[in-house]
């Protein structure tokens, strides 16, 4: 008799649970991640995290940076890539980055809130800061050694503007209240008194200095703006045998008194009020921007200047302008008021509709007026959080954040908090490498980076 044959038992399958891959995880799996990337403390609302913050975070989730930034250039080098989707995976990578960066150094030199502030354009480590009492140090902040301190004058004072001379990076220009745009070297030696009202009823407010055409342009508190010859030679453009032919008007006015200065090429009247910022465009440097409180941005050509109405765009604003920066490609302009709006203008079309970002950074006579800045590498944007009840998307427990916001879309993409620094941050500076950041609060400078690359340090 045949054996009878065992019934074949059913082996139960394996269940293998394994975690979900970011990319397969859902949004709401994916919001304690977004959370974290955020370094804040334990004040903010669930909304503000989950809201502001997750509207960029699907641009923050990016596959590890090295091996893919690697492919991209590769693909890049084959044609298989054009350049802004390279500089855009580039700039993803940063931006993951950021949630690592932790405030590293800290100094409180000055007596007086902090004005202004520089970095070096060769020495991506030496910082230039400026204070309300007319003080300067000069930070290397590499090393722990003590910033050089430069003694102003006190009350009166304000250091308005600082500019490190491109021709000559032992030197830097300030403009102050003082009534001077002057040159200095890093021992505080005033080396050339630029320009002097000789007066303390007007002041000078901004600078900025061309390398290529040798000029300083400064601004005053009534709405002049000077331009200056930095070494007595004729001023030429970048084409050989054309120059920027500046002309050299007489000023129509009684008041204020004519700035002395051997290097003047023309002083005018551009702005009903105090100008507060100007600007070179850094790739067409006959191009000028002119920022002020009678709620208007100005652009000019410096080759074309005959008087007031000599303007080539006007870009009216609804509150008066704390700045006006060029981006480091020169294609566009951000502008910041002193009130809730940031804007971004294309140089495609100087006077078309500007991208509107609302961001609450309102004025306050005893705090120095918040400026948004661009990164010096990537389309990015930063710029101090002033929580204001009045801002329309305002929360409860609103934290005072330096926050970044993509420069294409207008998102925020990320936002710096550190619990022991709560204060509102008026200024922020990147570096010229891109990868420290320098920011201003009341009397504090604050240095951020990597939390690996500060232990380093």
């Amino acid at each position: 008799m045949a054996p009878r044959k065992r019934p074949e038992t059913r082996k139960t399958p394996e269940v293998v649970v394994r975690p979900k891959s970011k990319r397969s995880r859902s949004p709401r799996e994916l919001e304690p991640e977004a959370k974290k990337l955020c370094v804040k403390g334990p004040g903010s609302s669930r909304r503000f995290d989950s809201g502001c913050l997750w509207a960029g975070l699907a641009s923050l989730r990016v596959p590890p940076p090295c091996r893919n930034i690697v492919r991209a250039l590769h693909h890049h080098k084959l044609g298989k890539a054009a350049w802004p989707s390279v500089q855009q995976g580039l700039q993803q990578s940063f931006l993951h980055s950021l949630a690592s960066y932790r405030i590293f150094q800290k100094a409180a030199p000055f007596d007086r809130r902090a004005t202004s502030l520089a970095w070096h354009p060769t020495h991506p480590s030496t910082l230039a800061v400026g204070s309300k009492g007319g003080d300067i140090i000069l930070w290397n902040v590499g090393i722990k050694d003590k910033p050089t301190f430069i003694k102003g004058i006190g009350a009166g004072g304000s250091i308005t503007g600082l500019k490190f001379n491109p021709l000559n990076t032992n030197q830097f220009f300030t403009s102050s209240m003082e009534g001077t745009t002057s040159l200095r070297d890093f021992k505080g030696n005033t080396l050339q008194v630029f320009t002097s009202y000789g007066t303390c009823n007007f002041w000078f407010c901004s600078l900025d200095v061309s390398a290529k055409s040798r000029v300083v342009v400064t601004g005053d508190n009534v709405g002049h703006v000077v331009l200056l010859n930095m070494d007595g030679r004729e001023v030429r453009s970048r084409e050989p045998g054309s120059s920027l032919s500046l002309p050299h008007p007489q000023p129509r006015f009684s008041a204020p008194p004519e700035p002395t200065s051997s290097l003047q090429l023309w002083n005018l009247r551009m702005h009903k009020k105090k100008v507060t910022h100007v600007a070179l465009n850094p790739c067409c440097d006959w191009l000028l921007a002119t920022a002020s409180v009678d709620q208007t941005v100005k652009i000019w050509d410096l080759r074309q200047m005959k008087g007031k109405s000599s303007f080539l765009y006007s870009l009216p604003h609804r509150h008066p302008v704390n700045a006006a920066h060029f981006s480091p490609d020169g294609a566009q302009l951000l502008t910041t008021d002193q009130k809730s709006e940031i804007r971004i203008y294309s140089a495609s079309q100087w006077d078309g509709p500007p991208s509107l970002i609302p961001h609450p950074h309102r004025h306050f006579q005893h705090l120095t007026p918040i400026k948004a800045s661009w990164h010096p590498r990537y389309n990015l944007i930063v710029v101090g959080r002033y929580p204001d009840p009045n801002f329309k998307s305002c929360t409860p427990y609103e934290l005072r954040t330096i926050d970044v916001f993509d420069g294409s879309s207008g998102k925020l993409v990320h936002q710096l908090y550190d619990p022991e620094f709560s204060g509102i941050i008026s200024l922020n500076e990147f570096n010229p490498m891109g990868d420290t950041l320098a920011s201003v609060m009341g009397y504090h400078v604050l240095i951020w980076s990597q939390k690996e690359a500060g232990m380093r340090k």
